[in-house]
């Protein structure tokens, strides 16, 4: 049997949720997106996860559950904070209401930061957890492992990189609401904030066209405009990242569900690239794949050899 369609969830105190489900009867896989992204940026995996070996990628099949995240596209996002924590709860309480037992979960972006809480806290009925990039930081206070000189560069890049690019962090996490006023009412604004990003963060050569199709674009842009969620979308940095209510691991906490990791860092503006070790502190890591192209929005920029990963790592689980 194979099933492909668009659907509304909704669950107490979680809002409706919009998802795309496609079924085969194998393995069972939730995809996250990221900001500023939308479900569109996941959805060049759906044939390649779903027949892999009609694309000559041998291994499972999934059944693939990809919702958008809460306060993005069609995705209501509930009352107070919907930080990863939140929404990784809101994903097995899905996972469950669609029948599903055993499960793995991919995700970039603030989609690894959901993976990786699903796992953290949840971790009985996860078989695994595929990452396109690291989203939440290890524990490095005391009582940890002094830093390599391969973690102490990394670290170092990855300082210089946030001050290139804090800015727009900056307001999100503190001001989410004031710049939303200004971008649901210019679209050029709207297309001109997201899209920076997808130039910036992608391996692009600081070329647009290089790696992303003007209708893809557009889609992206105009789901956030049709349905005027940037500030919802936003709040999400607000929720995460703002020092009031971040999660900061503590020196115990250690992800055992075995962890695949992509390592797609071919960033136009470069964030460094994350030694194995460092990942190592937080995930059991399983694979480690350092990846010779594609940047922050792997799904799309690359999507067959991120699909060849996912089924690798899974068939190894």
């Amino acid at each position: 049997m194979d099933s492909r369609s668009s659907r509304e969830a909704s669950g107490r105190g979680a809002g409706r949720s919009d998802l795309f489900l496609q079924r085969t009867l194998l393995g069972h896989c939730i995809l996250s997106h990221g900001w500023p992204s939308t479900f569109v940026e996941l959805l060049p995996l759906v044939p390649l996860l779903t027949d892999p070996s009609a694309h000559g990628i041998d291994g499972p099949a999934f059944d693939l559950v990809i919702p958008s995240l809460p306060g993005y596209g069609f995705s209501e996002r509930p009352d107070g904070i919907v930080n990863y924590e939140r929404v990784a709860g809101l994903w097995h309480r899905l996972m469950r209401g669609l029948g599903y037992k055993r499960y793995g979960a991919h995700g970039g972006d603030f989609g690894a930061g959901i993976a990786t809480f699903m796992a953290l806290k949840n971790p009985e009925p996860m078989i695994g957890i595929h990452l396109s990039n690291l989203e939440i930081a290890p524990y490095t206070g005391p009582g940890s492992r002094p830093l390599s000189a391969e973690e102490k560069s990394y670290r170092e890049r990855n300082e210089a990189f946030w001050q290139q690019e804090y800015g727009y962090k900056a307001i999100q996490s503190t001001k989410p609401q004031t710049l939303a006023y200004a971008l649901n009412d210019s679209p050029v604004g709207l297309a001109a904030w997201i899209l920076e990003k997808w130039r910036s963060w992608a391996d692009s050569r600081g070329n647009l066209d290089e790696r992303f199709s003007r209708d893809f674009l557009l889609n992206t842009v105009t789901l956030y405009w049709a349905t005027r969620t940037i500030a919802s979308s936003m709040q999400d940095y607000f929720d995460n990242d703002n020092p009031r209510f971040r999660i900061r691991l503590g020196p115990h906490e250690f992800i055992h569900v075995p962890a695949g990791i992509a390592v797609f860092f071919n960033n136009f503006v470069d964030e460094g690239t994350p030694p194995r070790e460092w990942a190592e502190r937080l995930y059991n890591v399983r694979r480690w794949t350092p990846m010779p192209r594609g940047g922050h929005f792997a799904p799309v920029e690359e999507p067959e050899l991120l699909a060849r990963d996912i089924v690798a790592f899974f068939a190894g689980v």
